[in-house]
């Protein structure tokens, strides 16, 4: 399978320097999971092995834990250049566990009609106002800032953290969780406590960018999402759409832009 991850373009900043480069990333679809014809739940997840990851959702929230009888699983769906994955687990009512009549729809959306598209210039529908101008000197202040108060990491070192910039690089929120996505609710729970979510342009997180993070940060209406570590295709296809200008591989100085190039000032 990983034999035919393809490259998506992305400049890579360091101090002095940029340079085109082509990163393969990992691929991120959504899953589906349908029980007897109806939608239990939706989640993202790495591509392959969705059926076992299905079936163990599944016996974990005790909708079907029979090992000696089968469920009928039907794909309804596997369009990966959509990242779309529907399987239908279907079995008799009289065999579901107490877990069945809870729905744990967690994530609905449309498709985006961007995913896959893999140059930095691909057009998107951009959604975000595109008149916040980024000078490349405000990033690594910004991950500066977060770490010295990180202070759950600093003490476990098994936190994730996500922080919240003003234009001018002034924190205006940051949480630790040892979840990244509760992470990043929280921060955004807390400013929209004190009304200051509007001010927020910079969204800057410790871990990894999957589609949740994007589309948390979409819907905050945050223009920048910068991490420390790698985005996912999905992350990737979405920004793209969405008018998110994403920074991956933040580290000393240096970063990688996947989307949204118009809204950094390179020098």
């Amino acid at each position: 399978m990983w034999n035919k991850l393809e490259p998506y373009e992305g400049i890579r900043v360091e101090p002095g320097s940029t340079d085109q480069v082509n990163d393969f990333l990992v691929p991120e679809v959504r899953l589906v999971i349908k029980v007897n014809g109806e939608i239990f739940t939706a989640t993202m997840c790495s591509l392959g092995n969705e059926e076992d990851l299905a079936r163990g959702l599944l016996y974990s929230e005790d909708v079907y834990r029979h090992r000696n009888i089968e469920p009928e699983i039907i794909i309804e769906s596997r369009d990966t250049s959509k990242g779309l994955i529907i399987l239908d687990f279907r079995f008799p009512t009289t065999l579901a566990g107490k877990g069945y009549s809870t729905s744990r729809n967690l994530l609905s959306v449309s498709s985006c009609g961007i995913c896959g598209q893999k140059e930095l210039t691909d057009p998107g529908t951009g959604s975000l106002s595109r008149d916040f101008i980024v000078d490349i000197s405000q990033i690594n202040p910004l991950f500066e800032h977060m770490r010295l108060q990180q202070e759950l990491f600093a003490k476990t070192g098994g936190s994730h953290a996500a922080a919240m910039f003003d234009r001018n690089g002034e924190l205006l929120a940051i949480r630790e969780d040892i979840g990244r996505h509760n992470a990043v609710d929280k921060c955004i729970g807390s400013l929209l406590r004190r009304g200051d979510l509007n001010k927020v342009k910079f969204l800057v997180v410790s871990s990894r960018v999957s589609y949740e993070i994007v589309a948390k940060c979409f819907i905050a209406g945050i223009p920048v999402l910068a991490a420390v570590s790698a985005p996912s295709s999905l992350a990737v296809d979405f920004c793209k759409e969405f008018g998110i200008t994403l920074l991956g591989f933040c580290r000393n100085g240096r970063f990688t832009l996947y989307s949204h190039p118009e809204r950094l000032n390179l020098g």
